[in-house]
This record gives C-alpha cells, sequence and structure tokens, in this order.
C-alpha cells in the first residue's frame, strides 16, 4: 500500500503566504530562501536552511523522517507573517 500523501512534483506556485524574506530583514543580499509558498494543488512549499544533519539526530519521540524528507528551519517571523494568509479549513 502506498502513503497516503504524496508530493506532486507537477504542480506550480500559486501565491507566497505571508512576505518575502527581504520585507521581514531575514536576508540582506537579494530574493534568496527562506519563503513559504502555497502550491496550486493546495499543498505548501517551505524553502529554508535544511537541519536534517543536525537537529534529524534529536527528534522527539514518535518523529522521524522519511529518506526522501529533509528537515527545514524558517525564522518564526517568517511563519507570524504567513497566517494572514492560511486558511482555517
Amino acid at each position: 500500500m502506498g502513503r497516503p500523501w504524496e508530493a506532486d512534483p507537477e504542480t506550480g506556485f500559486k501565491r507566497r503566504l505571508g512576505k518575502s524574506a527581504r520585507e521581514l530583514g531575514a536576508t540582506s543580499t537579494g530574493p534568496e530562501c527562506p519563503d513559504i509558498w502555497e502550491l496550486q494543488n493546495g499543498d505548501i512549499a517551505v524553502i529554508g536552511r535544511d537541519l536534517t544533519d543536525s537537529l534529524g539526530t534529536r527528534l522527539p519521540d514518535g518523529v522521524s523522517i522519511s529518506h526522501d524528507e529533509r528537515l527545514v528551519v524558517i525564522p518564526r517571523r517568517m511563519l507570524i507573517a504567513a497566517k494572514t494568509d492560511i486558511p482555517h479549513a
């Protein structure tokens, strides 16, 4: 039996959730990450720093990272800025 959810590699980007890294002062050089995007299929894409190797070794009980997943970190202020763009349902 397959997984109940799979990421769709064919979907596109619909809209940014929240503000850009530049608007939030999370970058000083250009439009680099971090970022949060709603995809055309409704899923969410997060661009952040890959800390799988360091934080992935200290996961809480019951949490795991699959071979095809990465643990990414974004600034707190970025998620707070996206809150108003995230639907309730």
